[in-house]
């Protein structure tokens, strides 16, 4: 990553104010994909209250003055802070005139909890802004050489919770519905729930050749990709050992990875006339489940990205945003 030292800082960007909540998307989880207005909160707020998967390098930016509070869950449906202790510590804190940053991976309104989080400050009367982030709903496939939509393939892209709030009393997943949707499906924290992804889409009358690509620590020098299909996944998945955090990709899309990355001279052309969801012309995904001492192995054609990280742990200071030593 080459970071331009003459680039210059938009006097629009916020400085953190005294009493007011802002509920920031941390982003995917490479730093240099942190928004400017994201970085400048965090070097001029007094409290930041993180989830887990936000990185190290991201809370790195954060002067040592400032107060960090770790609130995440260990992982889905594993103990941790209760979402109303979560409120009640926001609005403490605003009340003593902080200016609090809760900080979230990828966007806070996508499958984040933000909005809860913003409604319960705003009837304690607590101000509250929020900054969007970018999510590893699309960041994670694009990383990996798969784009969510695709002209003549996939129109349409629907982001789905891949693991439900256990208290509901039922799911509101429609998987009829999800099994024919005439696009992308991308599933977040849904790894331990694949087997059944995977079978309730086949059973609802999805093609189990339909291929899916599984992405884990996408955008950040820990990815792990994996590709297979809609029967072998869950296998496959298994036994290259893939864990949280991971986005799930499940279409056509996924075929045009090796033409997306530069391993195929033809790229597939343009259906005509057939409506999304149905089998088209592309080349069959690879299955790239490769174990190696129990880790899946790393694309060879991807870049390194720890070579990118002094780059940009240096970016705030040579963009010159407030409270990072400039």
């Amino acid at each position: 990553m080459t970071v331009r030292l003459h680039m210059r800082v938009p006097s629009s960007l916020p400085v953190a104010q005294p009493g007011t909540v802002y509920l920031v998307g941390a982003g995917p989880g490479d730093p240099g994909l942190l928004t400017l207005a994201a970085a400048q909160l965090l070097a001029t707020c007094d409290v930041v209250a993180h989830d887990r998967l936000v990185p190290p390098d991201v809370l790195a930016l954060v002067p040592a003055s400032t107060r960090l509070v770790a609130v995440g869950k260990a992982a889905p449906g594993q103990p941790g802070w209760s979402q109303a202790w979560i409120h009640g510590l926001l609005v403490a804190e605003a009340r003593a005139e902080n200016a609090v940053v809760r900080l979230k991976g990828g966007d806070p309104f996508v499958f984040g909890r933000g909005a809860e989080e913003a409604i319960a400050c705003h009837q304690a009367g607590v101000r509250v802004e929020v900054v969007p982030g970018v999510s590893s709903a699309v960041a994670a496939p694009a990383s990996a050489g798969v784009p969510v939509t695709h002209r003549g393939v996939a129109s349409a892209v629907a982001f789905v919770a891949g693991h439900e709030d256990p208290d509901k009393p039922a799911s509101q997943l429609d998987w009829r519905r999800l099994a024919g949707f005439p696009g992308t499906l991308v599933f977040l924290m849904g790894v331990s729930q694949l087997p059944r992804i995977a079978d309730q889409l086949v059973l609802n009358g999805r093609s189990a050749k339909t291929p899916v690509a599984v992405v884990r620590w996408g955008t950040t020098d820990r990815q792990e990709e994996l590709v297979s299909d809609l029967a072998s996944v869950a296998q496959d998945a298994a036994v290259a050992r893939i864990r949280s955090p991971a986005t799930i990709v499940v279409g056509d899309v996924v075929a045009l990875r090796d033409a997306v990355l530069g391993r195929q001279g033809i790229h597939p052309q343009p259906r005509q006339g057939l409506g999304e969801g149905r089998p088209i012309a592309l080349p069959a995904p690879d299955r790239e489940a490769v174990v190696t001492g129990g880790a899946m192995s790393r694309d060879p054609v991807r870049t390194d990205r720890a070579a990118d990280r002094a780059d940009v742990a240096a970016a705030p200071r040579c963009l010159g945003l407030a409270g990072t030593g400039t």
